[in-house]
């Protein structure tokens, strides 16, 4: 692979501060023999109040391509032309280049970019740390001194671009970081090909490592570092960059005593940042009903990975995306800012729960590796907090999107062409009275999902038969009109249920009858009234 323009990169690198916006995402990583039908699942929640909404198709393209390195070039930047068209928004910065030595793969491009046309998939979790720490004062020093070139954002862009199997990306970019360097908070990025599944993590400077999830578990991370032990001797399971020991020796970030745990001494989290551990306990608990987890004990303890006790589907992880501790000590929806009607999409929280109202997008990635590259690469895209929005499948072989998918910004006025303004209107709409809207939505969405899923492995199954028999064109046809006509239908379905939601459920009540405050919401405002009501 030819680099060029390097030297100008990195004279540039250190006259700029990455404008980066630190985005909180929960992922899920499961194995092979941990799902319902042996395919592969990873997913991301992309969580954020300034992230760009839009999803496109990159296009393959040709050998002998210069490909720029942008730093910060996602929010509001227009990839609907690209590469032709070369927009990076306001933020982006070029800071250097390289050529392509093959066609590169087609790809979906989001905020962070998602899954490419041979079934390669992946996410990402921001992890921060405790700045203020003694450890976190030192990663601060030595994180500045070491600051290289690549986001999060541009190295899933090559990856993508370049790869096309799970352990293929892991050596691609851990290469990549140690040529170039991290520019940005340390980052947890699951990946799956349908046959295996692994989780890298990126930490600063040209550190890194990885570690291999096991066929029969599932992996969670909730904007912190995981991985808590590498042996450099299991190359099947393991991956890291050879000085991963010796620079935290040599730094100072390590005594050398004790067992040395990636994680803790290159991204330690706060000691009471339950707002991470708490999605990850709840989670964990959720899959392995026999796990005695402490929410408030010590999170090194939760184990990296869980068999669960039931085989996952995509519809698992899109409830798991929708948790907010319903039914535990932390229900969001018994607090005072829920309001009698439970509203669990309010701002204000005390713990960040995993379904959130600031969603940009979530995707659920089902790779299936015994079927044709052109009909496994798919993935189940959603906008909006998952508890109230649809899922709706994708393949990255497609030769086209609907128009909603590009369409939309938060800076710009509601638009009923924007995928993600028709979703997270709906949403909003259910806040006027959430535990009757959820109702209203689970009505109309779910018996429509279930067909949803039950169409698409019909679908998929057909266009890997037509594939194999050689009539590729035909299938990938077959596969972008089932695709865009399913999207299209949940975006109108959404928007009817935007205005059905608004007339039944007007000033919080059902069909203008105002509705009897529910007792638990009656012993909040009577344990802060001085006198009573009945």
């Amino acid at each position: 692979m030819k680099k060029v323009g390097k030297a100008l990169a990195i004279l540039m690198v250190f006259a700029l501060i990455a404008t980066q916006s630190l985005a909180a995402c929960t992922i899920f990583a499961v194995g092979k023999d941990a799902t319902v039908d042996g395919s592969t699942i990873i997913s991301h929640t992309c969580d954020s109040r300034g992230d760009d909404v839009r999803l496109w198709l990159i296009p393959s393209m040709a050998a002998g391509t210069a490909r720029d390195i942008v730093l910060n070039g996602r929010a509001g930047a227009d990839y609907s032309q690209f590469p032709e068209v070369k927009d990076y928004g306001t933020g982006g910065m070029v800071l250097g280049s390289y050529i392509h030595e093959k066609d590169t793969n087609q790809y979906i491009h989001g905020m962070y970019s998602f899954m490419n046309d041979k079934g390669l998939a992946m996410g990402e979790s921001t992890c921060g740390y405790d700045s203020s720490s003694e450890q976190g004062q030192k990663l601060k020093e030595v994180w500045g001194r070491y600051e290289g070139i690549l986001d999060c954002y541009m190295i899933q862009d090559l990856a993508l671009e370049t790869c096309s199997t799970a352990l293929e990306a892991v050596e691609f970019m851990g290469a990549m970081i140690e040529e170039y360097g991290w520019n940005g908070a340390a980052e947890c990025i699951n990946i799956t090909d349908g046959t295996d599944t692994w989780v890298l993590e990126a930490y600063g400077g040209h550190i890194w490592c990885a570690v291999r999830v096991p066929d029969n578990a599932v992996f969670v991370a909730a904007n912190r570092c995981r991985i808590d032990y590498v042996d450099f001797e299991d190359e099947a399971n393991f991956r890291a960059c050879d000085n991963l020991i010796d620079f935290a020796l040599e730094t100072g970030l390590w005594d050398g005593e004790g067992e040395f745990q990636p994680n803790n001494v290159y991204a330690p989290n706060k000691e009471d940042n339950m707002g991470c551990t708490l999605r990850e306990w709840r989670a964990l608990s959720n899959l392995c009903a026999d796990l005695d987890l402490d929410p408030y004990g010590d999170a090194d303890e939760y184990p990296l990975f869980v068999v669960p006790d039931e085989k996952v589907s995509v519809q698992t992880i899109k409830d798991l995306c929708s948790d907010y501790y319903q039914g535990t000590e932390f229900d969001i929806s018994r607090t005072v800012n829920a309001g009698p009607f439970g509203d669990i999409l309010h701002p204000n929280y005390v713990y960040r729960p995993t379904n959130m109202y600031n969603t940009t997008y979530f995707q659920v990635a089902n790779v299936k590796a015994w079927l044709p590259e052109e009909a496994r690469c798919l993935v189940w895209v959603g906008w909006g907090a998952p508890s109230v929005n649809y899922i709706t499948p994708v393949w990255a072989s497609q030769t086209s999107f609907p128009y909603h998918f590009g369409q939309g910004l938060r800076t710009e006025p509601y638009n009923q062409d924007s995928g993600w303004w028709v979703a997270t209107g709906v949403q909003q709409t259910a806040r006027i009275n959430y535990e009757t809207a959820i109702e209203i939505v689970k009505a109309a969405r779910d018996p429509r999902l279930a067909d949803v899923y039950e169409q698409t492995a019909m679908i998929q199954e057909v266009a890997g038969k037509m594939i194999e028999e050689g009539n590729k064109d035909a299938a990938v046809a077959m596969l972008t009109a089932f695709a865009n006509s399913t999207a299209t239908e949940w975006h109108e379905l959404y928007k009817s249920l935007d205005a059905e939601l608004r007339s039944e459920l007007m000033f919080g009540c059902v069909d203008m009858k105002v509705q009897t405050d529910p007792q638990w919401w009656t012993d909040i405002v009577n344990a802060n009234l001085d006198n009573p009501r009945p």
